[in-house]
């Protein structure tokens, strides 16, 4: 029985690590929501900020299933479990920056560089390798603050709303606690990233970091719903592996464990 809990968690922090590390590095790249739905853009004004569309970081592609690994760890090995992994993720994540920053500066090989300076697509593969891999200190400090931040807030909402509807309703606590969370987090690492730790003449002001932050969140908001069945998918097929009682009794001592911290 503790092996396949054991397995259970094993897969889960793997789905989970994996999905933030990708998540930060994808990230890099902007995109727009309305070109990609083939739809015009959206170009609305928000708290005085003109011609806002939906342009959003590739990243976000990916986190929405990083909070649903966040939520089915929680319903089935609690606050601790969250918390453990969380910690594992953001020193994976500052280990990956780290060793991507520095294969940066690693010269590049002579034929490597030359190979993409000609024809009708040539150009400094060196340099845009750069681009790709160096993030800016006050983005990593952000993400990672952020991140860590939301994952604390989305364990103890889960468990606030565990407290009222007891084991019923897993996706009203799932997907409950991700909002909450999310709208956290989508403010959070802008400030920190783009006016904390910005230099003067790159500082967004407050109404750029609020607009772009309500249209994050909202592109993030409409994600959380149409993924809440994949949490009831998820939860029948854990069910399934670990077996009625082994579920039931995994499940109650995540809920004791959570609420005795």
């Amino acid at each position: 029985m503790g092996d396949k809990r054991n397995r259970l968690f094993l897969v889960l922090c793997a789905f989970f690590v994996t999905n933030a590390l990708l998540a930060e590095f994808i990230g890099v790249k902007v995109f727009s929501l309305e070109r990609s739905l083939g739809l015009q853009a959206a170009e609305w004004q928000l708290f005085g900020a003109n011609a806002l569309s939906f342009n959003l970081t590739t990243g976000v592609l990916v986190w929405p299933f990083v909070f649903i690994a966040t939520d089915i760890i929680n319903e089935y090995f609690g606050r601790r479990g969250v918390q453990k992994i969380s910690w594992i993720a953001v020193a994976c994540i500052a280990y990956g920056f780290f060793f991507a920053a520095l294969a940066t500066y690693v010269p590049p090989a002579p034929f490597w560089r030359e190979q993409y300076a000609t024809g009708t697509q040539a150009l400094d593969i060196n340099y845009a390798y750069k681009l790709l891999f160096r993030q800016g200190m006050g983005i990593i400090v952000g993400s990672l603050v952020a991140f860590l931040v939301g994952q604390l807030v989305d364990v103890w909402v889960f468990h606030r709303i565990r407290r009222i509807t007891g084991h019923r309703y897993i996706g009203l606590r799932a997907t409950g606690s991700t909002l909450v969370s999310q709208l956290i987090d989508s403010f959070l690492v802008l400030y920190i990233a783009f006016y904390l730790f910005a230099p003067a003449e790159y500082q967004w002001s407050w109404r750029q970091i609020l607009s772009v932050a309500t249209l994050n969140y909202l592109y993030k908001f409409v994600i959380a719903i149409l993924l809440t069945p994949l949490i009831y998918l998820s939860h029948r097929l854990i069910n399934r592996y670990l077996g009625k009682s082994l579920a039931e009794a995994t499940i109650a001592e995540a809920a004791r464990t959570s609420s005795a911290n």
